[in-house]
């Protein structure tokens, strides 16, 4: 027996073209409304609180979690987050032999310049001790600096004391003192005893 289609010939897969087109055009109208709905009572909702990733945490440890905070904004150069840390009226003595910076902006504008010569930036912490008095705090570890300098390799090692102020609930360092350890060159003594005379 031979089988005839309702469909006249060349219609069918248009028809199905078309109804597989209408199905998918409806789905995703159904989707588009329900995410609609959604977002409308996520809209309504109250923003959720920021969430404090220090709360309940002893001073100390509150201090220790801000240090990598900082150092971490430090090397991605998230400028916004590193103030969140840094008060307005810091001062820092660098490695350098260069007179202190005094207060965010001027620290700002050497950070920016020098972070803008730097790529691949990494900063290992050590030996971190934290001293807590009052609303005082002094923190002092060691660093291992690596980074592309100008498309050169550049590596440093050093010291770093801050020292922290307690401002409301939040603790911000008021100073850092940054050191840059020479690295180590051994010194050939000087010879005392002269060369021996040339032969004629």
């Amino acid at each position: 027996m031979k089988r005839t289609s309702v469909f006249p010939h060349g219609t069918r897969p248009l028809s199905l073209g078309l109804s597989l087109l209408l199905i998918l055009a409806f789905s995703l109208a159904l989707a588009t409304n329900a995410a609609a709905q959604k977002k409308k009572k996520a809209d309504n909702a109250p923003p959720a609180p920021p969430t404090d990733n220090t709360a309940g945490m002893p001073d100390e440890q509150k201090i220790d979690y801000l240090i990598s905070e900082m150092l971490g904004a430090w090397q991605l150069g998230d400028v916004e987050k590193l103030h969140k840390y840094i008060a307005d009226d810091v001062s820092m003595v660098n490695g350098f032999w260069a007179p202190p910076v005094i207060g965010w902006q001027n620290y700002l504008a050497d950070y920016t310049s020098q972070r803008a010569r730097t790529q691949q930036v990494r900063m290992d912490r050590s030996n971190t001790l934290i001293r807590l008095s009052g609303k005082f705090a002094w923190a002092c570890y060691q660093w291992d600096f690596s980074a592309l300098v100008d498309g050169q390799p550049d590596a440093a090692r050093g010291q770093t004391t801050l020292v922290f102020e307690k401002r409301g609930d939040d603790w911000v360092v008021v100073h850092n003192h940054t050191s840059l350890v020479q690295a180590f060159q051994p010194v050939t003594p000087a010879n005392t005893n002269p060369p021996p005379p040339a032969k004629p």
